[in-house]
């Protein structure tokens, strides 16, 4: 009964002093606190002769400790590793109970690789022997290490203490965490960097911020692109921020096919990550937040028994080395792409019962990727002008028809579960709202971006029955201007066109149907008239072709900034040649006519299917006949005809019945 009595008055005891304790852990004003001013409480709690609680520092991949030696404390550092028994503990996780830590027949026993390091003790003449070491976790997270050296009565470290051990670090682990989550509320922003050296305002950051749901781009790539900050700073700030490397893409960038192998692509962008190089055994992985616990969980169980560092890099950073590491270097994408039907064979694998709406391949999926890049290698080698992607209602599949010399061809169906990751890639790279679905909407592409081939496409969005889009693409060849003499004019009309873009002021107008090359032309005529001497103005919608030496601006109706806007604003800008995309309204014809008569040569285009109905038509639109007559230099009507293949053609001679017709 006595037993009984002293054993209840134990436990009772025991209870009161880890309340005690953990009272003083969760008052402590942090862990630096919990470190030093708590040592001596929980040396007496445990009854032992050293005690030492460690932190994991993630970023450093250590765990770290303050010890008091005199007025200042000092800061120990240890290695998450195998190389000693407290690196070895939050290495593994597992908690280790030694009887003699310089038995090592007990050491290699738990593990063949563990030693412990004698030179501490041979330094000072102290003898460690008995060694309890428990992790400290915080739901299923590392966060420190406790560490107990030699019982006071000589003893082992029995149940009791590891019992009694876990129920600290239990408190701790929550501690520890609510310690961290309070600094990382209280760090400065990630953007703070930028403001405090006058880089940026707030409100530019908040503005670059609210974009990124426009675009779907990060906070980082949008600063790059919108905001001109270089990727040098960007990597500065997070390298700063997260205390840790930053690793940005380059192209030529080892791949790392060790640490790729059994694994896709999809997986690492799902994830945000992707392993970067093995050096001696060290593991660098680039991350788009290094402090992400679930990710790092994630991390741990792909690549296991690893010395993992935790890097920084920007999402578009970190898939343009995934699509580098699985898809080589891309310089072979135009010659050796992979077929068109091995990329939907990957697209097919899927579930084919999945609903319409389904999000389990997204924009950034490799298959797609590859589908929207080798669609576009494929449409610029078989040199066709135009690329339609047509998602047709509910359950059917996606067509997509390419334009060769004027007659559309089907090039594939692709299945109706990735018509909205198919829209949505394009937009992404056309630098589109991915989230507008309800209204049409152009863009750009700059393909060298994505691929080695210079070309750009003009990109136009379209809604369409089943809450479906519909996106059209006119390439554009290398966005570079025809030569003049290349059009395919007539000897005549070329040197009709060339006199005319030659005055010093008028208007000149090109007219056809949509599709007809009508700007082309226009640039080819602005390429031969543009010389140094020469201040030439373009207004366009969107800028198809760009060229050194001319000043273009794309006007943006929706903010107010149309044709008519521009067309004023360039006649205070000292203009020698004005061009306008097109003709669309009375007040920008009258505002053309205006600037021909005043001393500039204007180069327009207008949608009329020949040069007389050109005149028809703007009396139409209610000019006056002797301020355009006057003005007018010269329409050219042009089509776009169906060639003949050089290498098939065969000579042919035409029936009379096929003669009336042409005579006719």
């Amino acid at each position: 009964m006595a037993i009984g009595k002293k054993t209840l008055e134990e436990q009772l005891d025991y209870q009161k002093k880890l309340n005690d304790i953990t009272n003083k852990i969760h008052s402590a004003k942090g862990t630096n606190d919990i470190l030093l001013k708590l040592h001596k409480d929980l040396l007496e709690f445990f009854d032992a002769d050293r005690l030492t609680i460690y932190v994991v520092d993630t970023a450093k991949r250590e765990i770290y400790s303050k010890i008091k030696t005199g007025d200042e404390p000092i800061e120990i550092r240890v290695p998450i590793s195998k190389k000693s028994l407290a690196g070895y503990c939050a290495a593994t996780g597992k908690l280790l109970n030694i009887k003699d830590v310089r038995n090592s027949n007990e050491l290699q026993g738990i593990d063949p690789s563990l030693t412990f390091d004698l030179t501490w003790d041979k330094k000072t003449g102290y003898c460690t022997k008995q060694m309890l070491v428990v992790p400290v976790v915080y739901d299923r997270y590392l966060l420190g290490i406790i560490q107990l050296i030699n019982k006071k009565t000589g003893e082992c470290f029995n149940q009791t203490d590891q019992s009694a051990v876990m129920d600290i670090s239990k408190v701790l682990g929550i501690a520890i965490f609510k310690n961290q989550k309070a600094a990382q509320a209280a760090k400065p922003g990630k953007f703070q960097f930028l403001i405090s050296n006058g880089i940026l305002t707030e409100n530019d950051i908040n503005e670059a911020i609210k974009r990124t749901s426009k675009t779907g781009k990060s906070v980082e790539a949008i600063l790059m692109s919108d905001f001109k900050i270089s990727k040098e700073v960007i990597g500065t700030l997070l390298s700063e921020y997260y205390k840790t490397r930053f690793i940005p893409y380059h192209e030529n960038m080892i791949i790392p096919r060790e640490l790729l192998k059994d694994l896709k692509p999809g997986f690492f962008k799902a994830h945000a990550f992707v392993p970067v190089s093995d050096e001696g055994g060290n593991i660098a992985v680039a991350m788009e937040n290094p402090e992400y616990l679930p990710a790092r969980d994630v991390i741990k169980r792909v690549i296991q028994k690893k010395d993992l560092e935790y890097c920084v890099s920007t999402r578009e950073d970190i898939f343009n080395m995934i699509d580098h590491f699985f898809m080589g270097s891309g310089k072979e994408i135009i010659t050796d792409s992979g077929s068109i039907e091995d990329i939907l064979g990957q697209l097919k694998s899927e579930d084919d019962d999945e609903p319409e709406e389904s999000e389990g391949v997204t924009e950034n999926d490799t298959a797609i990727v590859q589908l929207i890049n080798k669609s576009i290698i494929d449409a610029y080698a078989r040199n066709a002008s135009d690329i339609h992607v047509e998602p047709r209602p509910g359950k059917k599949n996606t067509v997509i028809r390419f334009r060769i010399d004027g007659a559309c061809q089907v090039y594939q169906t692709i299945p109706y579960t990735f018509k909205r990751a198919i829209v949505s890639r394009l937009k992404i790279m056309s630098d589109l709202d991915i989230s507008e679905r309800r209204k049409p909407q152009d863009g750009k592409i700059i393909f060298k971006k994505y691929a080695p081939l210079d070309i750009e496409l003009r990109v136009a969005t379209i809604p369409t029955a089943g809450s479906n889009e519909d996106v059209v693409l006119r390439l554009l060849a290398a966005g570079k201007p025809i030569p003049l003499n290349k059009m395919g004019m007539s000897d005549q009309a070329y040197q009709s066109f060339v006199e005319i873009i030659s005055q010093p002021y008028g208007i000149a107008l090109v007219v056809g149907p949509t599709g007809s090359g009508k700007t082309t032309t226009l640039h080819a005529a602005m390429a031969h008239i543009n010389k140094p001497e020469t201040k030439i103005w373009t207004a366009e919608d969107p800028v198809e072709i760009t060229q050194e030496g001319l000043r273009q601006v794309q006007v943006i109706p929706k903010i107010g900034f149309d044709f008519a806007t521009a067309m004023r604003a360039f006649l205070r800008a000292d203009p020698d040649v004005i061009m306008v995309g097109e003709m669309r309204d009375k007040e920008t014809v009258s505002m053309g006519i205006e600037a021909s008569l005043t001393g500039h040569l204007v180069l327009s285009t207008l949608h009329t299917n020949s040069a007389p109905e050109t005149i028809t038509r703007l009396l139409d639109m209610g000019m006056d006949p002797f301020n355009f007559a006057d003005a007018l230099l010269g329409v050219l009507a042009q089509r776009l005809l169906r060639t003949l293949c050089k290498e098939c053609k065969e000579a042919y001679h035409p029936e009379k019945s096929e003669f009336d017709i042409l005579v006719r």
